[in-house]
């Protein structure tokens, strides 16, 4: 039977986030925090996996403890546990630190046959996570996939299609494998009421750093993380451009040797 992790993040709705501009900082107060959408069609695509080869899913996350939300979130969508990796020595972790963390959480809880996740997270949008847990894990790598085709357990390979930026590929990797997805084919479904009550009440395994075997300290958290963002800051928007239309050519590069006499 196969193994699954999905990896998801909680993120705030950037629809509504602002940015202070005196210190750079984004502005979280009241701003919901929602399952990160790319996140939701890995979830997605790890389901279909399930419904048509069996297997078992476990979601896992990193953050402060509101982010149990999201896996419920995913437990009521149709996962099967959750573990939430939460703990301030995590704090300020960029790309390389968090898939530190959860690497370490999860071979702790078995070997996974599939690990999927979303291309990008909508506060980060690095695109970093999938090629650093796939090297983590010593796992293939397929990304942008349209539709899996076919999954051989028995003899440990994967097929998919692969979006291309000039076309379609067909694709074929190692067990285990971790994938990313196009979303068209993989969109969420609403879940059923009874099992969103479910949700409400199942457990969800949480793990601080104290509780993940094997952790090394000077790899989480700020001192594990070699980015830093000294400052955030929005564009500074230039002048307002001019349209020129006056109606015929001849007129319309009258008025622009007009207004390139101006500026020069």
């Amino acid at each position: 039977m196969l193994n699954i992790l999905c990896c998801i993040k909680q993120v705030p709705d950037v629809d509504q986030v602002k940015m202070d501009p005196e210190t750079g900082s984004l502005i979280r107060a009241g701003v919901p925090a929602i399952l990160n959408p790319l996140d939701a069609n890995a979830l997605e695509a790890a389901l279909q996996v399930k419904e048509r080869y069996g297997g078992t899913i476990c979601c896992v996350t990193m953050g402060p403890e509101q982010a149990a939300e999201a896996l419920r979130e995913c437990l009521a969508a149709g996962a099967d546990k959750a573990v939430l990796l939460s703990d301030r020595a995590f704090a300020n972790a960029d790309t390389l630190a968090t898939s530190y963390v959860i690497y370490m959480a999860a071979k702790n809880l078995g070997k996974f046959d599939l690990i999927f996740c979303g291309k990008e997270s909508l506060d980060g949008a690095t695109g970093q996570m999938a090629a650093q847990l796939a090297e983590r894990f010593d796992a293939g790598l397929l990304s942008s996939v349209l539709k899996i085709q076919d999954l051989d357990e028995e003899g440990g390979c994967i097929t998919a299609i692969r979006e291309l930026e000039n076309g379609k590929e067909v694709a074929q990797a190692l067990l285990p494998c971790l994938i990313t997805v196009e979303k068209q084919n993989f969109r969420p479904k609403l879940p059923s009421l009874k099992s969103w009550i479910a949700s409400r009440r199942a457990e969800i395994l949480q793990f601080d750093s104290g509780g993940i075997p094997g952790l090394d300290f000077r790899r989480i958290g700020d001192p594990g993380s070699p980015t830093k963002v000294p400052r955030t800051y929005p564009p500074k928007l230039g002048e307002r451009g001019i349209m020129i239309d006056c109606g015929n050519m001849k007129e319309n590069l009258d008025q622009l040797m007009d207004v390139l006499a101006q500026v020069l």
